[in-house]
């Protein structure tokens, strides 16, 4: 069976996998969805003054909740199973069966990109039905694609490279958010930037990817302008983490 063969097979695994834990499934789809109601609900409807344009604070938190759902459903989702199933012992038993390394993990890669694909499109809907969100179309349909795969592929692999610094599934989630919830705050995702906003806190979400993501996932919603350069920092950032992947991931549960 080639390595192709063996990365599908794996992903219908996956899939089944995720789909017959219906309680799991059913938050990583309903968390954006709770958010973006939450806070269009606290906070009212406002302008949100983006460069030269205006939007609604509605139409602002589909684009920022569809980002969250991405980041969610491919870096805390990847890291904190990938702990946990080294922690039982799962992937020291699959690496010494014959499925590659690279079928195991890049399947769960390619079933994590399925979702937030899935996840979007699901945002985006609920926002076009209650918000009057407007839907990517055309050119910009396909540059939004590009982002949309661009960044699920990095999170996945960033997801990958911070399991090094997780000792054990207990600590799973405590590390994974607090090395990513403070960055969407600073990135803007949660609250809007304002004129006030304190430059420093501009300067640390330009040098993270999250920030460069998410602007281009608002150029697809928002009709902000779009500039490659967001998605080559958001790449340059998920080749880092793979690389980080390779070198320190590990097969073996921690031990001490």
């Amino acid at each position: 069976m080639s390595a192709v063969s063996m990365t599908a097979t794996q992903i219908r695994y996956v899939n089944k996998s995720f789909w017959r834990n219906p309680a799991s499934a059913f938050f990583t789809f309903a968390f954006p969805l709770m958010f973006l109601v939450i806070f269009t609900s606290l906070l009212g409807h406002y302008n949100v003054q983006i460069g030269t344009r205006t939007v609604n604070s509605a139409t602002y938190y589909v684009a920022s909740m569809a980002t969250f759902a991405v980041i969610t459903a491919c870096y805390n989702n990847i890291a904190i199973q990938i702990t946990f199933q080294r922690d039982a012992g799962v992937l020291k038993r699959t690496n010494g069966t014959p499925l590659p390394s690279s079928s195991f993990l890049g399947a769960r890669m390619v079933h994590a990109l399925l979702i937030s694909v899935l996840l979007v499109a699901i945002t985006a809907a609920f926002g076009k039905a209650f918000y009057s969100a407007s839907i990517p179309t055309g050119l910009t349909l396909v540059r939004f694609l590009i982002v949309l795969v661009v960044g699920a592929a990095s999170f996945c692999a960033l997801g990958l490279a911070v399991t090094a610094a997780i000792p054990n599934a207990e600590a799973s989630a405590a590390i994974v958010n607090a090395t990513i919830l403070p960055l969407l705050f600073l990135s803007g995702v949660f609250i809007p930037f304002g004129n006030s906003t304190p430059s420093w806190i501009l300067w640390i979400a330009r040098v993270f990817p999250v920030k460069h993501f998410f602007d281009g996932m608002k150029a697809g919603f928002l009709g902000t302008p779009f500039n490659w350069t967001d998605t080559l920092v958001v790449a340059i950032w998920g080749l880092a983490g793979l690389l980080l992947a390779i070198r320190f991931f590990s097969w073996e549960p921690r031990t001490g």
